[in-house]
């Protein structure tokens, strides 16, 4: 965990880019990247749609086959090189488009993922009142169609039966989803018509990016304590609300209704695709999150243990959040005297308008709307943090100079007031259907087709033997037999079967009754390319540079892990990594004194000593 063996107190601490304070901070962060607003608001719906309780068996299936087997490759990988996501393709400099793909991936999801949180900001701003600003239909902004499930009018027209107005063809819209079209986003009536900026949204994307950039100006040192909150308060706030929830009347047929299973579907070609998208996408894999925030771990810590922790807290969280979402469901349904199908829903739908509408029916409903929001607001800060730091990382990696990594504070703050500024027009009356573009063609397939080169460039190209032999030196074991079958078949078909699906269901994309024009489509797939374009460019522009009389040789040599490939501290490279000094190498290593507490003249006695990998040096020949 960090310690070198064979040399006694010494840490392998890089001085020159930082580490985590512990290994807490490191899976701490690593959870609140992984658990994300997707498992509140895409996974109860993705189980109660694909069959309930039967859809946990595919994903678990695809949890072990999958998620766990790449959330490993991408730790190690990071790990082992100390480097972010463009760093790391010194392993095969011919693929380090893929990193610049990761780049291009975490910034839009970057830009638009702070403006889901500013909403949430928003929104627990608002909260904190007497009455909820949704609760009735009585405001400037309601519409005759509004018809609140609290409204003092439904009692002197009691004769008509809530449910028959629900069924019949006149249009109801509650109070909650008036207030979040007709007041929050002032909806416009076409993604072209951008509108005015919405003011109050566009204060809240500020402080959502001075909050990032304030828990990031010292990189992992300041995150590393944030998370201590961030990624566990979100729990204590759901066990709240399961509390509450679980107590309330019609809690009860929510939650069947989210677990009850339906084994026919199992057979569905479609369930399974469900499940092994929602593994891969709410793990965070492909994004260079997890290969940046393991490059700060000490070059011995087992990331392999991290890995299966991590994994099963993600897609637990997700599971207990649906009890979460399903117990209020459930109780307003039964409110309203409908099917619970009838009021769940998913994605911002379920965020701003299902669940706030049903918080209105409990007793002192702005403190349980606060805590929602403040939950929201924490999940969605764990994930942007990653999604920053990768940039920084990454920019300051390949930089590399001393002057740059004096200044990463700010790089971090040019990059977040970049960041602020391309996501003000998703503050725009039209907003919302660009973040819903955004978020459709931007991180969907360009993600398996970078995740699976990823696999295909470390297994096949660098060669698997290689990539053992590295994680045998870096943890003191090989990766288990399952893994490896994993990384070098499975994984590489299951994703491969991603790809597929994703191409086979696709449907253009819609928002409630408005259909997108062809031309935002177009954006939208050319979005998605500009991430993957990233790898053919770089691996022409790679091996036209490289040496080589003929085509053939260029493409060896463009592929051949560089000279500086490997641990970044001198004193773990042996083997294979034993350092021949030479100028071109020297410059990418971080040579430290082996006992720095020691005095110059100690130090420089030149007695023998035993290295980490097993090995006599002098002390001096090190430094």
């Amino acid at each position: 965990n960090g310690t070198v063996p064979g040399e006694r107190g010494r840490q392998d601490k890089s001085v020159k880019r930082g580490n985590w304070g512990n290994q807490i901070e490191f899976v701490l962060t690593s959870v609140g990247y992984a658990v994300g607003l997707g498992n509140v608001w895409r996974f109860p719906y993705l189980c109660y749609r694909n069959g309930g309780g039967a859809f946990m068996f595919p994903y678990f299936i695809m949890l072990v086959f999958c998620g766990i087997p790449l959330f490993f490759m991408e730790l190690s990988f990071g790990q082992f090189a100390s480097q972010g996501c463009l760093g790391v393709w010194r392993v095969s400099p011919m693929f380090k488009g893929v990193g610049y793909g990761m780049m291009v991936v975490s910034t839009y999801i970057g830009i638009y993922y702070n403006v889901v949180i500013c909403i949430a900001f928003y929104y627990f701003f608002v909260s904190m009142t007497r009455v909820l600003p949704w609760t009735y239909c009585s405001n400037a902004w309601n519409t005759d169609d509004c018809v609140g499930v609290l409204d003092g009018n439904l009692s002197s027209r009691a004769a008509l039966n809530l449910t028959h107005i629900l069924n019949t063809t006149q249009k109801r819209t509650s109070p909650s989803e008036e207030y979040w079209r007709r007041y929050v986003l002032d909806l416009s009536d076409d993604i072209g018509n951008l509108g005015e900026v919405r003011l109050p949204l566009l204060g809240c994307l500020g402080v959502s990016w001075v909050v990032v950039f304030l828990c990031l100006i010292k990189g992992v040192k300041s995150s590393g304590k944030v998370v201590y909150f961030t990624a566990t308060f979100p729990y204590v706030v759901l066990t709240i609300l399961f509390v509450r929830g679980i107590t309330l009347e019609g809690a009860l047929t929510g939650i069947m209704y989210y677990l009850t299973p339906q084994w026919d579907k199992i057979l569905n070609a479609k369930v399974w695709g469900d499940a092994a998208s929602q593994i891969f996408y709410s793990l965070g894999c492909a994004w260079g999150g997890l290969i940046t925030m393991a490059s700060y771990n000490k070059f011995h810590n087992n990331c392999y243990r991290d890995s299966i922790i991590i994994s099963i807290t993600n897609c637990a969280t997700s599971v207990y959040a649906g009890f979460v979402i399903f117990s209020i469901l459930g109780f307003m349904a039964n409110h309203l005297g409908v099917d619970v199908s009838k009021v769940a829903d998913h994605g911002p739908g379920l965020a701003f308008v299902a669940y706030p509408e049903a918080l209105t029916l409990l007793p002192i409903s702005p403190l349980w709307s606060i805590l929602f929001f403040f939950m929201l607001i924490l999940l969605g800060l764990g994930t942007q943090f990653c999604l920053l730091e990768t940039l920084v990382t990454a920019i300051v990696d390949e930089v590399g100079n001393e002057w740059i990594i004096r200044r990463k504070t700010f790089v971090t703050l040019g990059v977040s007031v970049v960041g602020f500024l391309l996501g003000v027009p998703l503050t725009t009356q039209a907003g919302i259907y660009w973040l819903l573009l955004m978020d459709n063609y931007a991180a969907s397939f360009s993600l398996v087709v970078i995740s699976c080169i990823m696999c295909v460039a470390i297994m096949y190209i660098y060669g698997h033997r290689n990539y053992f032999k590295d994680i045998e030196m870096m943890l003191g074991f090989p990766p288990p037999l399952f893994f490896q079958i994993c990384w070098r078949f499975i994984s590489p078909a299951i994703i491969f079967f991603i790809l597929v699906f994703t191409v086979i269901q696709y449907r253009p994309i819609s928002y409630n009754d408005y259909v997108y024009p062809t031309w935002a489509i177009s954006i939208g797939f050319l979005m998605a390319l500009s991430s993957v374009i990233c790898i053919p460019i770089y691996a022409i522009y790679k091996v036209c540079r490289s040496e080589g009389d003929t085509l053939l040789q260029r493409l060896k040599n463009a592929t051949k892990a560089s000279k500086d490939w490997g641990p970044a501290l001198a004193e773990h490279r042996s083997g294979r990594y034993a350092p021949a000094f030479s100028p071109s190498t020297e410059s990418h290593l971080e040579v430290q004194p082996l006992q720095p507490e020691k005095g110059q003249s100690e130090v420089g006695a030149a007695s023998p000593m035993q290295g980490s990998n097993g090995s006599a040096h002098s002390q001096d020949s090190r430094l």
